[in-house]
């Protein structure tokens, strides 16, 4: 879709992902970029500096996927919805009968209200978790879903019903299936925080991090800014019906990422292993070969250097500081 004088949907676009994709349409042409957000999860900080271009703004009369008509109203005379709100891994874990509501209900919710209103294209954040343990690495998208979580779960039903519903409604999707995203802005206060960060707070806190198991647990590691722009490369695609992996296709053991850490923080603290406790999942390398081949999607930020730019974020935002962030 050509994105030139384009009206814009960000759903959960004051989160983590949601944000830096609001940052990268910017970059574009597009007429209008509104933010639908209930911020339960996403915070008005993370739109501090995009709220200064004069085509972005947060839907005024709300911004919870559960309320249809609300919904409906904020997708009148859209052109194209990024989705990207949903409850998180563990939180569907512990609560499944929200995960179900939100994450599948608020999913159909989307989809009803893009048909209803013409919408052109709408791009799904789905997730890597719906292949579970890779049964071959790397797993393309033909990879079977061996996935044991609910939050997978949740993730398999959105593709199935944009795969349903927009061929019956002939509406335009792609559904994009992230490895593990890392970056500026991703919660390390609240209750389900991503290993990186509990490893970055064991750190600051002078103990020694923590690894479950013998740490050869490998996963495919992405920065923020690429999945970002991933999403718009799907927004300008011309392939609809189809799900794509999002990630580097390099897998990094949380071994290798922990040592990592205490090298760019100057550690000289040891590794504590621990006896393995509860693992959603020990292998997930996903093949890039279909994103670059159909969506034009090349990641550019390694390891190494999305990790710096984590740590100096992370810090300053401590500190109450302002970094610029790529």
């Amino acid at each position: 879709m050509e994105l030139k004088g384009k009206r814009i949907l960000v759903i959960g676009g004051a989160g983590f992902i949601g944000s830096h994709v609001v940052d990268r349409l910017i970059e574009t042409d597009v007429a209008e970029i509104m933010v639908y957000d209930n911020f339960t999860r996403g915070l008005q900080e993370n739109l501090r500096d995009a709220l200064n271009d004069p085509r972005v703004s947060v839907y005024p009369h709300g911004g919870d996927i559960l309320h249809r008509d609300i919904l409906e109203s904020a997708m009148e005379g859209v052109h194209g919805v990024f989705h990207l709100a949903a409850l998180w891994l563990l939180h569907c874990h512990e609560y499944p009968r929200s995960a179900f509501e939100v994450n599948i209900g608020g999913t159909f919710n989307v989809l009803e209200a893009a048909i209803k209103q013409g919408v052109e294209r709408v791009i799904y954040s789905s997730s890597a978790s719906v292949y579970g343990d890779a049964v071959a690495l790397p797993m393309t998208e033909e990879h079977p879903y061996n996935n044991y979580t609910f939050y997978g779960a949740t993730k398999i039903a959105g593709e199935q019903m944009f795969k349903a519903l927009g061929q019956h409604y002939n509406l335009g999707w792609v559904g994009l299936r992230y490895m593990n995203a890392y970056g500026p802005r991703q919660d390390y206060k609240g209750a389900y925080t991503a290993v990186m960060m509990k490893i970055l707070d064991r750190i600051g806190q002078k103990l020694p991090p923590v690894v479950y198991g013998d740490g050869s647990q490998q996963y495919d590691f992405i920065y923020v800014s690429d999945i970002a722009q991933a999403n718009v490369c799907a927004m300008q695609a011309d392939v609809t019906d189809k799900n794509y992996n999002v990630g580097r296709g390099i897998g990094t053991s949380i071994k290798a990422l922990t040592e990592l850490l205490l090298r760019l923080t100057d550690s000289n603290l040891e590794i504590r292993y621990e006896p393995a406790g509860q693992t959603f999942v020990t292998n997930r390398i996903g093949s890039t070969q279909a994103a670059e081949r159909d969506l034009g999607f090349r990641w550019q930020v390694d390891l190494e250097d999305g990790m710096r730019r984590l740590i100096d974020w992370r810090n300053a935002d401590k500190k109450g500081g302002v970094t610029v962030e790529g």
